[in-house]
């Protein structure tokens, strides 16, 4: 198991950038994919962004070239870079560390866009 601690979080107007950070209590390098998802109110979590140890990335069509995750194996973290904000970008954000067979969750960080 692992403990995922979110920060970066914030409040941003619409066009603005945010970047999130997602430290691991131990190294994530054996970690199958790392990912970042979103719950807004009254919606179910989605897949934002993924991230396997390999370095493939997968992203939701509402974030492609707008968001960008990334991983720092040494410093058991993963980043989503999120640029041109829009106001349904709004929720909190989860990350998420995929063994295959299990699940780990951090707490969330929560982002409001303001139009």
């Amino acid at each position: 198991q692992v403990q995922l601690v979110e920060s970066g979080g914030g409040l941003v107007q619409a066009g603005g950038s945010l970047r999130l950070s997602c430290r691991a209590s131990r190294s994530i390098f054996t970690i199958n994919a790392m990912g970042w998802y979103r719950q807004a109110p009254g919606k179910q979590r989605e897949m934002v962004a993924t991230i396997t140890n390999r370095g493939s990335t997968n992203y939701a069509d509402s974030v492609k070239d707008r968001f960008t995750i990334s991983r720092d194996n040494a410093e058991n973290t993963v980043y989503l870079q999120m640029n041109n904000l829009k106001p349904e970008d709004t929720a909190v954000y989860y990350c998420n560390a995929d063994y295959g067979w299990r699940a780990d969750w951090g707490q969330g960080t929560q982002v409001t866009v303001s139009s």
